[in-house]
């Protein structure tokens, strides 16, 4: 099953994805600027391969749930996110407000 619902978070809005999968789950929250996601993101391929696409995008690692991946410290972020002012370690809701 896929769930997509938009979010609100101190006044701006995300859309937020679930894709349920056998044993786990894909999540993420965007908005037209960039995204944060569960630990299937592969933060690696968007800085080397993907380099040039200058991909906003940070990945959280253990959540189950859209709340737990706005609470959850990013794991990696991309070196395009950093220029927004993302880190490591900071939650996925401080992360998504930069990017409003």
């Amino acid at each position: 099953m896929i769930t997509v619902n938009p979010i609100e978070i101190e006044g701006m809005y995300f859309t937020a994805v679930r894709v349920e999968l056998p044993k786990t789950n894909l999540i993420s929250i965007s908005n037209e600027v960039g995204y944060i996601m569960c630990a299937a993101l592969d933060v690696d391929v968007l800085n080397d391969a993907l380099k040039d696409r200058k991909v906003v995008a940070g990945r959280a690692k253990g959540v189950r749930s859209v709340e737990d991946l706005l609470n959850a410290p990013l794991e990696k972020v991309t070196e395009t996110a950093e220029q927004y002012g993302w880190k490591v370690g900071m939650s996925g809701k401080e992360a998504l407000l930069k990017i409003s």
